[in-house]
């Protein structure tokens, strides 16, 4: 298409919109922000986003579904307790939960009815904060061109929170007020209340680091699964493969773990070259096997009566 001669379009972000197309000739507006679902080329011209997300974008929408998830089975086990027999049946409500809003989330999103979605292609960093490359041309008016360069990876997300926190109003209050009769009254809602306040943490944390996270998440997966499983079986005090398997919960746990470790692994290797990346998935049981090893070795009663022995 043929481009006019206009003055230069100022700012990493800003570009003009196309008013018509006359055959092989475009029409464009005054320079500024483009429209949502579009994005600037290297012409400066706004241009639909018509790619689709590719496997890395999945992933990290994936772990960005996964975190509500995941707090919600945290905060039913912690307030559970050990006489509640409710714990299973929340744990599948908040796992419908999230699904069905994953699910509407992708159904809402462009191209409406369908569970593809069109996306702009994430260049760098500075494409999660165009806010902060607003130009002044002469250092007193400020054109702003802010807009979401990386569509929809940024909003989507909050979209995604707003129907879990709608759907988990709906559903589990109803839910537990029913079922976990094991608990008193005061502690039934604290899950529910526990959610009140880790989904604006969530949704701030998305606002302000979407960015930082969408580079960081795998990394970020790989160190948390491996402190927090630390943290578990020393809590549990396993300390040999026998102890993993009195309880089912443990097994349970562990599991939950390994997946957690795998798709940290899918997620730093892409899964480009399936001959060399798909070994390392091998290494998915190696923390947990090399814990139950060493365990016995670092019992601090052993450390300690040695240390006494040694005096």
């Amino acid at each position: 298409a043929a481009v006019d001669i206009q003055p230069a379009c100022l700012g990493l972000y800003c570009g003009r919109t196309v008013l018509s197309v006359n055959g092989s000739v475009e029409t464009y507006g005054d320079c500024g922000v483009c429209p949502r679902g579009q994005r600037t080329d290297d012409n400066k011209i706004c241009r639909e986003c018509m790619g689709s997300p590719d496997r890395y974008d999945w992933l990290y929408l994936g772990f960005m579904a996964m975190l509500p998830l995941v707090l919600h089975w945290f905060f039913i086990e912690w307030y559970s307790g050990k006489k509640s027999s409710s714990a299973l049946l929340q744990h599948i409500t908040a796992l419908f939960e999230c699904s069905v809003a994953a699910i509407v989330t992708l159904l809402v999103s462009d191209p409406v009815g369908s569970l593809r979605i069109r996306s702009c292609k994430v260049k760098k960093l500075s494409d999660w904060y165009t806010m902060l490359y607003n130009p002044s041309p002469d250092y007193i008016t400020t054109v702003h061109c802010t807009h979401e360069a990386v569509y929809p990876l940024y909003t989507i997300v909050f979209i995604y929170y707003a129907f879990c926190l709608v759907l988990m109003m709906l559903l589990r209050p109803l839910l537990v007020k029913k079922i976990a009769c094991g608990l008193g009254k005061s502690d039934r809602f604290k899950s529910i209340y526990a959610a009140l306040y880790f989904f604006p943490i969530l949704t701030v944390l998305q606002a302000v680091g979407g960015g930082l996270l969408y580079y960081a998440f795998p990394y970020i997966i790989l160190v948390l699964s491996l402190v927090t499983l630390a943290v578990y079986m020393s809590a549990s005090e396993v300390e040999s493969f026998k102890d993993l398997l009195v309880r089912k919960k443990r097994l349970v746990v562990l599991f939950s773990h390994w997946l957690l470790h795998a798709y940290g692994i899918i997620s730093i290797s892409k899964l480009d070259k399936l001959e060399q990346d798909l070994p390392l998935l091998a290494l998915v049981p190696a923390p947990a096997l090399f814990y139950l090893l060493t365990a016995k070795y670092t019992e601090p009663s052993r450390i300690l009566s040695e240390g006494g022995n040694g005096h």
